[in-house]
């Protein structure tokens, strides 16, 4: 991976944790057991330091940066959707930032809460736990449901899940040229859409 040292602080990357080849660390950056983090993502840890938690991950082309002496924390679990800008701010234990949303300064995420896609929450918005919020700017919608809560959860122990997958067995190749008769597919997760989990969870 590209990972670059400034004024003589080293990215940490527990041996545990799967970094993507293309995704980019920068200076005081804290990677921690178990994280993910996809494809194309930026941790600059430049001005302010970055601490992944336990488990969390950080998905495609996200960007995780912060002014100085402000640190930026997901903490354990934390799952953030392909797209997002998190800046100087603390995403709880269990939340969920969604695709495309931004966190902006000294804002927080509360425990469990969602943050929805495309979202844009303001500087200094404290977001209770258990909480949908939703918006530009975003607002507090309702709170949200055990069902909820354990569909994300579910999600999130699928990155546990590749990020093992990945330190087991990605490696670059070169692109076939025809698919073969026998081709394998890759492991294929349990988990529903949201929606289908609503759907069932009013059925029952």
């Amino acid at each position: 991976m590209p990972c670059y040292s400034i004024e003589g602080v080293v990215p940490v990357v527990d041996p545990t944790a799967y970094v993507h080849p293309t995704a980019v660390l920068i200076g005081d950056v804290i990677v921690g057991p178990g994280c993910y983090v996809g494809p194309l993502a930026s941790l600059r840890g430049d001005f302010g330091r970055i601490v992944m938690k336990t488990g969390s991950n950080v998905q495609d082309t996200c960007v995780v940066h912060g002014f100085p002496l402000q640190d930026t924390v997901i903490e354990e679990n934390g799952h953030i959707g392909h797209g997002a800008v998190l800046h100087s701010c603390i995403v709880r234990r269990d939340a969920l930032v969604g695709m495309n949303a931004v966190v902006m300064d000294e804002a927080e995420v509360g425990e469990a809460s969602f943050v929805a896609a495309c979202a844009f929450v303001p500087a200094g918005m404290k977001i209770p736990p258990r909480s949908l919020v939703a918006g530009m700017p975003a607002k507090v919608k309702r709170e949200l449901g055990d069902a909820e809560i354990a569909w994300k959860l579910e999600g999130t122990l699928t990155y546990h899940a590749l990020a093992r997958r990945c330190l087991a067995s990605l490696v670059e190749v070169q692109p076939l040229t025809v698919v073969e008769a026998d081709r394998p597919t890759v492991q294929r997760s349990s988990v529903r859409s949201l929606v289908d989990t609503k759907r069932n969870a009013s059925a029952d």
